[in-house]
């Protein structure tokens, strides 16, 4: 190799390492100056709290609609005995199908 060669080669090592200096210092120097807009956070739990409130109104109305539903214990009973589940498990989905004991069974067995 000739000292030209070696001359050379250097510019062009150089050239390349300040193209590979500047291309990595845009990627790591990018600094994204964000301001948290407190308005906004607020609105947002607002709307999630509000959102839950819904859900649990929801759940309990659920919940007292079930509980007014008529069931025969007997059916509770023969359910959990027969399908061999828990006798709570047995009266949720009596409730669920309105008392009706063949829609139950139905239902548990799928």
């Amino acid at each position: 190799m000739e000292a030209g060669d070696e001359a050379l080669e250097m510019v062009v090592d150089s050239k390349d390492l300040q193209q590979q200096s500047k291309a990595l210092d845009k990627l790591t120097d990018h600094v994204e100056d964000r301001q948290l807009d407190s308005s906004r956070v607020q609105t947002a739990m607002a709307s999630i709290y509000a959102s839950k409130e819904a859900d649990l109104q929801a759940m309990r109305l659920r919940e007292k609609e079930l509980a007014a539903v008529k069931i025969n214990a007997a059916d509770i009973d023969i359910i959990a005995n027969e399908l061999e589940v828990d006798k709570k498990v047995a009266e949720r989905t009596l409730r669920e199908h309105k008392g009706d004991a063949v829609a139950a069974v139905r239902h548990l067995l799928n």
